[in-house]
């Protein structure tokens, strides 16, 4: 019998979390592999050619096509600014002119003799893409971008609007059933992205926006708010072009009382730097809206499992603290580490260790019933 499986939403409280960050045309990569990078930093840049411009001059001057390369004043690959002179017609023995002015900024690309007409080509537009994340550069392409890693707590949503957004995350919520009123949002929220619980009031919304707030995450919205919000009824197609502020639902539509889970992992990460998405699909190739919290400054299990490994573990020499009984409690330090097994009055056959405590006292114990204090 076949089966239908639905993708659960995650909620990570410690993720490697690792993204491409590509360039939409062939560019330069500002860091190399190794480098530590925070959000907002520009790790990779391109140009984009400019807009182009045309200038009928033959019309502005009133001569035929075929006169038009005669009457340029300036040559193809040649840097004009708006209201320069580009071509010139003179009449009556050279006692009138008449003039036609570049109407913007750019470099000649073509003169045409067959329509007349003058392209201009504007400055190249650039683009920048950010890290996005604090984190570690891991892999570079060359010329197309670069992977960014990093170890955080990963949230995603059900439903999302906005584009990428980085601030500090804020608590603006008792509990996962509080409403987020326009009450509760002040002043110094600006650049912020705020933590509510069960929904955010349209008038909320609005004034998030007036404040300057980034970002807002919250259980629920109700549609009709998001159609008024937005000025338009979303279809089918991926968001996350939108612009203002991005807004993160983690349960549905309506009041929806954000899950206790997610609460309460959030809102232990309130006061560090977060970054979000509000892009979404939920056609194929899904896409869901997200909350990346980079773990900095807090000792994740990945850097535990890190000291693990470079722990030389027990040793002669090395200061233990007895976790079984008899010696419970009791410190020392290992004089000798038998390779033998010894029989254990259990009649088990274990490792054993030789430690001398504190007070003197010289004992054999099992490897198991000691822990290592690493200094």
């Amino acid at each position: 019998m076949a089966t239908a499986y639905t993708p659960g939403l995650k909620v990570l409280t410690e993720a490697v979390i690792r993204k491409d960050r590509l360039l939409p045309l062939d560019g330069e990569v500002l860091v190399k592999k190794g480098d530590k990078v925070k959000a907002t930093d520009i790790v990779a840049e391109t140009y984009l050619p400019g807009n182009v411009v045309t200038v009928n001059i033959a019309n502005k001057l009133g001569i035929s096509p075929e006169d038009v390369p005669g009457a340029m004043k300036v040559a193809i690959g040649e840097k004009v600014t708006e209201g320069q002179a580009i071509a010139e017609m003179k009449s009556f023995f050279g006692l009138l002119s008449n003039k036609c002015e570049s109407s913007t900024d750019g470099t000649v690309e073509n003169i045409s003799s067959v329509t007349g007409q003058v392209i201009l080509r504007e400055a190249p537009l650039p683009v920048q893409v950010t890290s996005y994340l604090d984190g570690l550069v891991s892999e570079v392409y060359p010329r197309k971008g670069i992977q960014v890693e990093t170890t955080a707590t990963f949230v995603q949503g059900i439903f999302g609007i906005g584009r990428e957004a980085h601030g500090e995350l804020v608590l603006r919520a008792e509990d996962p059933n509080t409403i987020l009123e326009a009450s509760t949002i002040k002043p110094e929220d600006k650049g912020k992205i705020l933590l509510g619980g069960s929904i955010v009031t349209a008038e909320a919304l609005k004034k998030a926006m007036e404040v300057g707030v980034v970002g807002i995450v919250v259980g629920g919205f109700n549609d009709k708010d998001l159609r008024d919000f937005l000025g338009y009824d979303l279809g089918v197609a991926i968001t996350g072009n939108e612009e203002g502020i991005t807004l993160i639902v983690t349960e549905g539509f309506g009041k929806m009382r954000m899950a206790q889970a997610t609460f309460d992992l959030l809102k232990s990460r309130c006061g560090m730097m977060a970054s979000i998405n509000g892009a979404t699909q939920i056609r194929a190739g899904v896409i869901r809206p997200e909350i990346i919290i980079p773990l900095t400054g807090v000792k994740t299990q990945r850097d535990v499992d890190k000291e693990k490994e470079k722990s030389p573990g027990l040793a002669i020499g090395s200061r233990i603290r007895a976790i079984r009984e008899p010696y419970f409690g009791r410190l020392g330090e290992v004089i000798s580490m038998p390779a033998e097994l010894r029989k254990l009055e259990t009649e088990a056959m274990v490792r054993v260790l030789e430690a001398k405590f504190d007070d003197g006292t010289i004992a054999v114990i099992p490897r198991a019933n000691v822990e290592l204090i690493e200094t």
